[in-house]
């Protein structure tokens, strides 16, 4: 049976995971303080594991989301986002995410609906302190992405850490 809880202390314990999704411990460090960490398991089994910010004016970023190589393709990282989507509508207007223009990613992100909106140049020559290569392509430019969540009267924004 699959289940999603909210981890609140020890975060850090999911590191590993969490590092599947972003490559470098110190921009994952960076976010998981002020993020909300959500894992996803099956039975008793972690299978994936997401972060998410307030980013202020009503916008929930995704700063990573990361599935076991065991796992994926199994519709668990949709299942994440299906749940952040509706635990978080009506507080937030609108969820971020930035990903490397790679062709694992950009396709899962548009299947999931979410829609270009801009491009940050060199972001991950940038803020990496190594090439970061994906499918055989090293990620330069972050691509931008957002969806708009529905409006249900909700408002679940405690929890979320101070983002300025």
């Amino acid at each position: 049976m699959i289940s999603i809880d909210e981890i609140k202390a020890s975060k850090t314990d999911f590191i590993e995971l969490l590092l599947i999704g972003d490559e470098q411990e110190e921009m994952i460090v960076k976010y998981l303080d002020r993020g909300r960490l959500f894992v996803l398991k099956n039975d008793e089994t972690v299978c994936a594991a997401c972060v998410i910010t307030d980013e202020g004016d009503f916008s929930l970023e995704l700063k990573n989301i990361a599935v076991y190589p065991e796992f994926q393709r199994q519709g668990l990282g949709r299942i994440m986002i299906d749940y952040i989507e509706r635990k978080f509508a009506g507080a937030f207007l609108r969820i971020i995410v930035g990903t490397g223009d790679s062709p694992l990613t950009v396709p899962f992100y548009e299947k999931c609906g979410f829609k270009r909106y801009g491009i940050i140049k060199n972001f991950f020559i940038d803020n990496y302190d190594h090439p970061i290569i994906e499918a055989g392509v090293q990620l330069c430019d972050m691509i931008c992405f957002e969806k708009e969540l529905s409006s249900d009267g909700r408002t679940d924004r405690e929890g979320f850490a101070e983002t300025r």
